[in-house]
């Protein structure tokens, strides 16, 4: 080979590292920042609507609040009460693992007093809530009700708002039989007791933290669903996947996170606020304040 060529051989095989290089370099680049922003953490305001075919006049705005495990949002839980006060809803519904069987209780019960301060409250447990044990669930509730929050347990409410008449229903998570609680129904037992009471009639939202039961749920004459606990199945790939992994539903949940429909009933899946109590970092998975507008 004349040295010409060998130059030129040379010169080609540089130019081609050099571009092999740089293509590395970029998807390196592009690797990093698709990390970054998946693990961006900060809470987002996730928004719906839900047609109440007829049964209402006037519009009805539900806060949806899930899975705060005792996390910390700013000095006086400011940056949470924040969010939710600029969002005026009427109704503030806590679907369960609002504390947490291991962090303390302090941060709750800041957002506990944040609210109840302005606005309707109702309260149904998570399994970590009843995780805690007998005494720390006792102060737990305790809790909730010192600041006069409407805990519901296997019971149903009726409340007037904005000139409309709502049936509030909510069920205990199915760990409520790890406790021996007096005048206290199963899980199941609770469920079939607001399935007879609910109305047709009225606009009816259950309050329930597993989402998986979603078949039972569309049994009763219930409007509205609201669930938390999949904490959003922890790891999603948008218009990809929706969720990793998620309990007592396990890879690829169904109901990871976002709202389902079925024989008349919606059911909204909030992802939850859950953020230094979990042992895996949330990815593509914010945590989210949900916001429901009932028209």
């Amino acid at each position: 080979m004349s040295i010409n060529k060998k130059e030129a051989e040379q010169t080609r095989r540089k130019k081609f590292s050099t571009a092999k290089g740089k293509c590395v370099l970029a998807v390196i680049i592009l690797l990093l920042i698709f990390m970054i922003v998946g693990l961006d953490f900060r809470l987002v305001i996730r928004h719906y609507e839900v047609d109440s075919a007829g049964q209402l006049e006037n519009p009805v705005r539900i806060a949806l609040v899930t899975d705060l495990h005792s996390c910390w949002y700013g000095d006086e839980q400011s940056a949470l009460l924040n969010a939710l006060n600029r969002q005026a809803p009427d109704i503030v519904m806590l679907c369960g693992d609002i504390f947490d069987d291991e962090l303390d209780d302090k941060n709750t019960e800041l957002f506990l007093k944040g609210i109840s301060e302005k606005y309707t409250c109702f309260y149904v447990t998570g399994n970590h809530e009843f995780w805690s044990g007998d005494s720390a669930f006792a102060e737990k509730m305790a809790i909730v009700d010192k600041y006069g929050i409407k805990r519901l347990s296997g019971d149903i409410e009726k409340i007037r708002v904005n000139g409309e008449t709502l049936t509030v229903c909510g069920v205990d998570d199915p760990a409520v039989s790890r406790l021996d609680l007096e005048d206290t129904l199963p899980f199941s037992e609770q469920l079939d007791k607001v399935k007879e009471l609910a109305e047709k009639e009225e606009f009816t939202v259950l309050m329930s933290h597993h989402p998986e039961l979603f078949e039972d749920y569309i049994k009763g004459e219930f409007d509205l669903v609201l669930c938390g606990h999949a904490h959003g199945g922890q790891w999603r790939i948008p218009y990809v996947l929706n969720g990793l992994f998620a309990p007592d539903q396990g890879l690829f949940p169904k109901y990871a996170g976002g709202e389902y429909s079925d024989n008349g009933t919606v059911m909204i899946v909030s992802r939850g606020l859950a953020r230094e109590s979990t042992l895996v970092p949330r990815f593509y998975n914010r945590p989210e304040l949900v916001i429901i507008d009932c028209v």
